[in-house]
């Protein structure tokens, strides 16, 4: 007989929105500890990576880091690294850095955060540090690996439409419209992989109409008009989650990079367009797949 396995579902307020995670396939005191384990993980990036915590390592960043080098928890490095790569790798359209370190004449790849071995990071002229644009996606794959240390064979986390999946179960994402939150556009199925959104915001008391995205061009210091939504499915959430703004901003353009990334884009253009990479329709569901062939 085999031995009956529970799951377990909770959901808590963190990173500025709902964090969820599921996790099953093991006993329930091994699902509870590793569920409250994944959650620290989750407030411990917050912690470090809230523009709004004086004394995490963004806010020492923002008041210290121009004046000296500032030491940073190893995941603040991490999360920078990969900024600083991206920001590189797109001629500095993935900038996690504002000020009037902007308006330089410094050529656009060339980020105003210097890392320095031991941890160590300086900013440049008075730049200022906001990783919304990537540490929710890094801190979803803080928590799946938590959950993975636990021996935990299946587990989601979802933090406000930023997600990760692992193991042998696929987990059915729905793909809303834009335009229209409650229409469904398409649903895809998730399995060891990771998948992140971004779109206009939406204000239901207000209007009917979603408003400008919340993704600023950095060149323009304007709203993303270009591109209404974006979702990008890739093997870790922090590169998904940062390359939604990426394609928010250069829409289709963007198809080298995500191949970089062994990343898919599914995006819909100000003008209603609906495309998607050709990746992307593995794991679509049967029936409304047919809308991205030879997109």
């Amino acid at each position: 007989m085999k031995p009956a396995f529970d799951s377990v579902r909770r959901a808590r307020p963190l990173l500025g929105t709902f964090v969820e995670i599921s996790a099953g396939g093991a006993r329930r005191p091994a699902l509870d500890a590793a569920v409250e384990g994944a959650f620290r993980a989750v407030a411990e990036v917050h912690r470090l990576m809230s523009p709004h915590e004086p004394h995490g390592d963004v806010g020492r960043l923002n008041t210290e880091a121009a004046r000296r080098a500032v030491r940073v928890h190893p995941w603040t490095y991490e999360v920078l690294r990969t900024a600083c790569e991206l920001h590189e790798v797109t001629a500095g359209v993935f900038d996690v850095t504002f000020g009037p370190h902007s308006l330089r004449s410094a050529p656009p790849s060339r980020s105003a955060i210097e890392l320095l071995p031991g941890q160590h990071v300086r900013l440049h002229s008075a730049a200022r540090v906001d990783l919304g644009g990537i540490a929710k996606g890094f801190a979803v794959d803080r928590a799946l690996a938590c959950l993975r240390a636990s021996g935990i064979p299946q587990g989601v986390v979802n933090a406000g439409g930023d997600l990760a999946v692992f193991g042998e179960k696929a987990t059915v994402v729905v793909i809303r419209d834009p335009r229209q939150p409650k229409r469904e556009l398409c649903r895809i199925e998730v399995k060891n992989a990771a998948l992140a959104s971004s779109g206009g915001r939406f204000d239901p008391f207000e209007s009917a109409e979603p408003m400008d995205a919340e993704i600023i061009d950095p060149a323009t210091r304007a709203p993303a008009r270009g591109i209404l939504g974006a979702t990008v499915r890739a093997p870790s959430c922090m590169i998904a989650d940062a390359l939604t703004k990426v394609v928010m901003l250069t829409g289709e353009s963007t198809a080298p990079l995500l191949a970089r990334y062994d990343a898919s884009a599914f995006l819909v253009s100000a003008d209603g367009d609906v495309s998607a990479t050709r990746e992307w329709s593995d794991g679509v569901h049967e029936g409304l797949a047919r809308a991205f062939q030879g997109r």
